[in-house]
């Protein structure tokens, strides 16, 4: 793929079409594949713990770890995932060990990769995992008891953190795009707090996450930690143009770290803000008439469209036409960037397709 240039829009395209195969949904993939590890070394531990008194004539264990079985593919929520899953050497007559969570053969997954922490999130305590796990996996389910459970949420936290540690030397993003994700899961703390998401594109077309932390939407200190720590951690030049919310407090944290940075207002949060300061009787017209500003082949075109939707609704509705008006100077920047990016730099939708899926699993 060719690099991208912004000063020129020729021969420069940047690929924002492979979204299932991005840099979020890989590390998803990569995430269910560890939690499925690790559940599988968990019940193979706790099968082994529990006879591990039992031995032969000459003091041998009768029930032994016994390498890895072939790896194979397990179709999931997630994709497929690769997995080896353990074996157990068990030399008890008429005894085998059999996993509950990963059959023999079985080649698509009733997601348990996904199952535990989506109940962590809903807010299940450590010691009423069990009793939650069996109503929905049946009573035998080895190996998940509140203490593995908790084992196996320490593990999951501490690759968030090495994650969430990386080091980003040598990373420039084109793009980025930011805002502030209300969830209804647990985050730690009692007040509501957001995921803080940025995505970012590189200048060779790569969409990758770049961070996720918990704070608050409209806090500037919030985003100015985020950000302060990409660039402590090697981020040192900023995007060329950040996209976003009007609402948040990212765009002064911006200021104040990436100060180079141009800014983009995202169309579709301008919009609904418009829109919920008039009459449902107008807001199909109005949508319409803000579609033909945004939507608009060039600048020049765009902004009569914005004259035009300023002379039609400035005497009855002073508070939707104001909150147009303040954004002029942020809401045609797109313009400046190449044509074929138009539609991906001028909305945060790319924040929200990634993040549909968290949203329907914790609702």
């Amino acid at each position: 793929m060719k690099q991208v240039t912004l000063e020129s829009s020729e021969n420069q395209t940047i690929d924002f079409q492979h979204i299932a195969e991005s840099h979020l949904d890989s590390l998803v993939r990569q995430g269910a594949q560890q939690m499925l590890k690790i559940a599988l070394d968990y019940e193979v531990q706790a099968y082994l713990s529990k006879y591990s008194n039992v031995v032969d004539e000459n003091g041998h264990q009768l029930v032994v770890r016994n390498g890895y079985h072939a790896e194979r593919g397990i179709l999931s929520g997630a994709g497929v995932i690769r997995v080896s899953q353990p074996r157990v050497h068990d030399k008890r007559k008429g005894k085998r060990f059999t996993s509950s969570i990963l059959l023999a053969y079985m080649r698509k997954s009733p997601t348990i990769e996904k199952l535990i922490p989506c109940l962590y999130l809903k807010g299940i305590s450590t010691n009423q995992f069990e009793t939650a796990l069996e109503a929905i996996l049946g009573t035998n389910c080895p190996g998940l008891s509140s203490s593995s459970i908790s084992d196996m949420m320490k593990q999951w936290q501490g690759q968030y953190e090495d994650w969430n540690t990386r080091s980003l030397i040598g990373k420039k993003y084109a793009y980025m795009w930011a805002d502030g994700i209300h969830l209804k899961v647990r985050l730690g703390t009692e007040q509501k707090v957001s995921l803080l998401v940025i995505i970012g594109a590189t200048e060779h077309g790569e969409k990758e996450l770049v961070g996720i932390y918990s704070g608050y939407r409209e806090s500037t200190e919030s985003w100015a930690d985020l950000l302060r720590d990409l660039k402590e951690r090697g981020l040192i030049d900023g995007p060329k143009l950040a996209i976003g919310d009007g609402a948040l407090g990212f765009w002064a944290a911006l200021d104040d770290v990436f100060p180079k940075a141009k800014q983009q207002r995202c169309w579709v949060h301008k919009t609904a803000n418009i829109l919920d300061k008039m009459p449902k009787c107008v807001q199909e017209k109005a949508k319409r008439m803000i579609h033909n500003i945004y939507l608009s082949d060039t600048k020049e075109n765009a902004l009569i469209a914005y004259e035009q939707f300023i002379a039609e609704f400035d005497d009855k509705y002073e508070r939707a036409v104001a909150c147009l008006i303040k954004s002029k100077d942020q809401l045609f920047t797109f313009y400046d960037f190449p044509a074929k990016h138009w539609r991906h730099i001028r909305t945060t939708n790319i924040i929200e397709s990634a993040f549909s899926t968290v949203r329907h699993r914790t609702r």
